[in-house]
C-alpha cells in the first residue's frame, strides 16, 4: 500500500513537471525569440487602451471614473480568454507528435498551453495593479476584496480550457471553425461590458451577461478590485456551473472525436 501511494505521488509529480516544462517552452518560444520579448504581452492591451480611451472618453465622453483602470482590467481578462482559445484550435494538429510518440495525455498538452498564457496574464495583472495602486489618481486602491480575484481567474481558466478542447475537436471535423471563432470573439467583445458602464450595458442588453460567459467574470473582477465590493454571487455561481458543464462536454468530445485525431488530421 505504501509503495502504491509513493508511485501515485511520483506519477502526479511527473505530470506536473511535464506540464510546467511544456508551458515554459511554449512561453519562451512565444516571447523570447522576439527582440521585444515579454513586452509583446503588454503592447496589445496598452495599444487597445489608447485607442478606446480616445474613442470612448475623449470623443464619446462616457464619463467613466478611472476609465483606463476600468478598461485595463477587462482587457487582460478578455485577451487571456481569446489568446487561449484561438491559440489552441489547431492544437491536436500542431502538437500531434507529443501524444503520438510519447505517453503524454492530451489534457496535459492543453493545460501546458493555457499555463503559458497564465504567465503572460500575471505579468499584465502585475502591471495593472501597479498602475491602479500607484499611478491612477482617485482610485480606492487595492483592498481585501481583491483576493476574490483568485477564484474568478480560476473560473476563466476553466472556461478557456473547456472552449480550447471543444474548438480543437470541432477543428478535426470542420476546419472553418478557426475563422468562425474569430467572428464569434469579435462579436463577443462588443456584446460584453468591456467598454461600457454596467448600468448602460444591462439596460441596453438585459440578461446578456449570462449569455456571454466572460461578461460575468469581467463584472466580478471589477467589483472586487476597483469597487471593493463582493462578487455578484449569482453570476459567480452561474459562471462556475457553466464552465464545468462546458469542460465535461469538451472531455466527452475528446474521448469520442479526439481519440482519432492522429488519423483524421
Amino acid at each position: 500500500m505504501l509503495f502504491r501511494t509513493v508511485d501515485k505521488r511520483k506519477a502526479v509529480s511527473n505530470v506536473v513537471e511535464r506540464i510546467w516544462l511544456l508551458a515554459k517552452i511554449e512561453f519562451k518560444l512565444r516571447y523570447y525569440e522576439n527582440k521585444l520579448g515579454l513586452l509583446w504581452a503588454v503592447i496589445k492591451p496598452v495599444s487597445d487602451i489608447f485607442i478606446f480611451y480616445v474613442a470612448f472618453e475623449m470623443v464619446l465622453k462616457q464619463g467613466i471614473p478611472n476609465f483606463v483602470s476600468f478598461l485595463f482590467i477587462a482587457l487582460i481578462f478578455w485577451n487571456f480568454f481569446v489568446e487561449s482559445t484561438t491559440g489552441t484550435i489547431q492544437l491536436l494538429l500542431t502538437k500531434k507528435y507529443l501524444y503520438e510518440f510519447t505517453n503524454m495525455n492530451k489534457i496535459e498538452i492543453y493545460l501546458s498551453t493555457i499555463l503559458a498564457n497564465c504567465i503572460g496574464f500575471f505579468f499584465n495583472l502585475t502591471l495593472f495593479l501597479i498602475y491602479y495602486q500607484f499611478i491612477d489618481k482617485g482610485t480606492l486602491g487595492i483592498g481585501f476584496m481583491a483576493f476574490y480575484i483568485i477564484p474568478i481567474f480560476l473560473n476563466l481558466v476553466v472556461f478557456a480550457l473547456a472552449f480550447s478542447i471543444i474548438l480543437s475537436n470541432i477543428y478535426i471535423l470542420a476546419k472553418d471553425i478557426s475563422q468562425i471563432w474569430i467572428v464569434i470573439t469579435g462579436i463577443g467583445f462588443w456584446l460584453s461590458p468591456i467598454l461600457f458602464k454596467l448600468d448602460t450595458f444591462r439596460e441596453s442588453l438585459p440578461g446578456l451577461e449570462y449569455v456571454n460567459p466572460i461578461s460575468g467574470i469581467i463584472i466580478n473582477a471589477r467589483n472586487v478590485i476597483i469597487y471593493h465590493i463582493p462578487p455578484e454571487w449569482e453570476l459567480f455561481i452561474f459562471g462556475w456551473a457553466y464552465s464545468i458543464f462546458l469542460l465535461l462536454t469538451g472531455i466527452l468530445l475528446l474521448k469520442k472525436i479526439g481519440v482519432k485525431a492522429a488519423e483524421k488530421l
